[in-house]
């Protein structure tokens, strides 16, 4: 049963699907696929508690080589638990969403299957009601269900489909929606239908699924695409990681924009959640860079509004959110515990129309809490065209010429030494060794942070409200100032859902700050409680001797 509960990782499925990765074995298996998916449609089913409903569930994929076999493993799963199929082929998670809600779909559920900027070797699941993906938790009763169903059962797959999958081309509908956002938005008093005539966007689709966005949105409304890159999909990726945070992905990109004075490059990731860009003079906007610029945008439309992200954000882009006029949460690493986080304060009544994750994961209340790449990229584009029609000579890289780059900024591993069954549990004894070395003032100049907005504590962990979000990851971030009270800035631990380590975040405003840190971690926390037993500290160690890892 630990076969299958190990594949979850927070709110989606992943796992080794091909052999290719050293020290892995395949656990993403067509049985284990199937009694998941199963598990999913049962569960959609009895969630309806519609007994004469007949339930509609579709299936998008990436173009990993893995993604035919597990399909025929999903559909009949699915199949099984009752639910009719559909077949979406090439698709985008945010589409598989969007094909619950827009016609002519309007499906019960939707499943992506999906690795995101993971390597060709691994694949996944992510999931969707209408109501928008699934929770950790709900992801973990699935999982359950779904092992309980793949240890007791003889016949772990199913061969042959009882029905086959009807074939859907929603990301047509899709693309159109997109295309209609911007028409009706930009409203261009000469050329409605055209409004991208006379700009020219390069597309970086890294062999991913986000292709589509060249010739079925820019294409039709006008814009030169020449110079666009690695648009077909290939779900070997040749030319690099399809990630907007892959320095290779933006490089390439820039070096686009700059040869044929485009006026905006874009990159997707494989499944097309995750967007970051180029403006036109070269420079990479992601990371926090992306995130001022969507606040920027956010910010003229929703004077006042609250901007959620992921606790690894710099000080200088809660400066730049202030002083727009917003105000900023910080919370828990994790797109979904940021979107959620942003659904929660809105029902709390504080308004919040964006929430986004340092990674390119990005959500907006107008956009049914959705992370998506492309509805990003949409509203960068008619902020674009907008300025132009204003008389504006700026690019888009002129709204955060304000934002204030960190001096100092460091992200480090620890490795959990154990067994991987066992090392959750473990990085979970560390993290919370942190915390109590930090309460106890084992750590002078360590304090747990806080945003101070809302309900959040803690190093901007935990919920105090009445109704607290469950943790799938622990993590806390500290202020740290010297002896002086000088703040030399923030240390941010986390327990990765991915993989069996820790990650160290770090940021700071005075020069050798990082290393600083780094020091006082080693020698006031790791070395004195142990830590160095159960953590592979060599990245510590090396960065607080030298101040880098070469």
């Amino acid at each position: 049963m630990d076969k299958i509960r190990r594949l979850q990782n927070g709110s989606d499925v992943r796992g080794v699907a091909l052999q290719g990765e050293k020290g892995r074995s395949i656990d993403l298996t067509p049985p284990a696929v199937e009694a998941i998916a199963e598990s999913f449609g049962e569960w959609v089913i009895k969630g309806l508690n519609n007994k004469e409903k007949v339930v509609m569930v579709s299936l998008g994929k990436d173009p990993r080589i893995s993604g035919n076999t597990l399909s025929v493993a999903v559909f009949s799963g699915l199949s099984r638990a009752g639910c009719m199929v559909f077949d979406m082929g090439l698709a985008t998670t945010p589409a598989c969403f969007m094909s619950t809600i827009l016609p002519p779909c309007q499906y019960d559920a939707s499943i992506m299957m999906t690795a995101s900027h993971l390597p060709y070797t691994r694949n996944g699941l992510k999931f969707f009601t209408k109501k928008g993906g699934l929770t950790s938790v709900e992801v973990e009763e699935i999982c359950e269900e779904a092992a309980r169903k793949y240890a007791n059962r003889f016949t772990k797959v199913s061969t042959t489909l009882p029905t086959r999958p009807t074939k859907v081309d929603f990301m047509s509908s899709y693309a159109k929606h997109l295309r209609d956002i911007i028409k009706e938005r930009v409203n261009h008093p000469n050329h409605y239908d055209t409004p991208l005539k006379g700009f020219q966007i390069i597309v970086n689709a890294g062999n991913g699924s986000g292709g589509f966005f060249t010739w079925d949105v820019l294409d039709k409304l006008g814009a030169d695409t020449f110079g666009s890159l690695h648009l077909n999909p290939d779900g070997m990726f040749p030319n690099h990681i399809p990630n907007p945070e892959d320095k290779i992905a933006m490089s390439l990109t820039r070096a686009a924009v700059l040869e044929n004075n485009a006026d905006l490059g874009i990159v997707f990731d494989t499944d097309v959640d995750r967007s970051g860009v180029v403006d036109s003079e070269g420079n990479p906007i992601n990371g926090d860079r992306l995130i001022a610029l969507m606040s920027a945008i956010v910010l003229k439309e929703h004077p006042g509004s609250t901007i959620v992200t992921d606790a690894r954000t710099s000080m200088a882009l809660t400066k730049f959110i202030t002083n727009k006029g917003g105000q900023h949460c910080l919370y828990r690493v994790g797109y979904r515990n940021v979107i959620d986080k942003g659904v929660n304060l809105n029902k709390d009544g504080v308004e919040t129309h964006l929430m986004m994750e340092t990674s390119g994961h990005g959500a907006l209340k107008e956009n049914h809490f959705l992370d998506d790449g492309a509805y990003m990229v949409v509203k960068i584009i008619i902020e674009m065209v907008r300025m132009k029609l204003e008389g504006s000579e700026k690019g888009i890289g002129s709204l955060i010429k304000d934002l204030e780059k960190p001096l100092e900024s460091a992200e480090l591993r620890m490795v959990v030494l154990s067994e991987p069954r066992y090392a959750k549990a473990k990085a979970f004894e560390a993290i919370e060794a942190f915390r109590t070395y930090i309460e106890q003032g084992s750590l002078p100049g360590w304090e747990l942070d806080a945003c101070g907005d809302c309900w959040v504590s803690d190093g901007c962990l935990v919920d105090t409200n009445d109704d607290p979000t469950a943790i799938d990851a622990y993590m806390y971030r500290a202020k740290v100032s010297s002896e002086g009270n000088e703040e030399h800035g923030w240390v941010h631990l986390r327990q990765s859902i991915h993989n069996p380590n820790i990650a160290v975040n770090m940021q700071s405003t005075v020069p050798g700050g990082c290393q600083y840190m780094a020091k006082v971690l080693r020698d006031r926390f790791l070395l004195p409680s142990g830590m160095d037993k159960i953590l592979d500290v060599t990245q510590i160690d090396k960065y607080a001797t030298s101040g880098n890892l070469s």
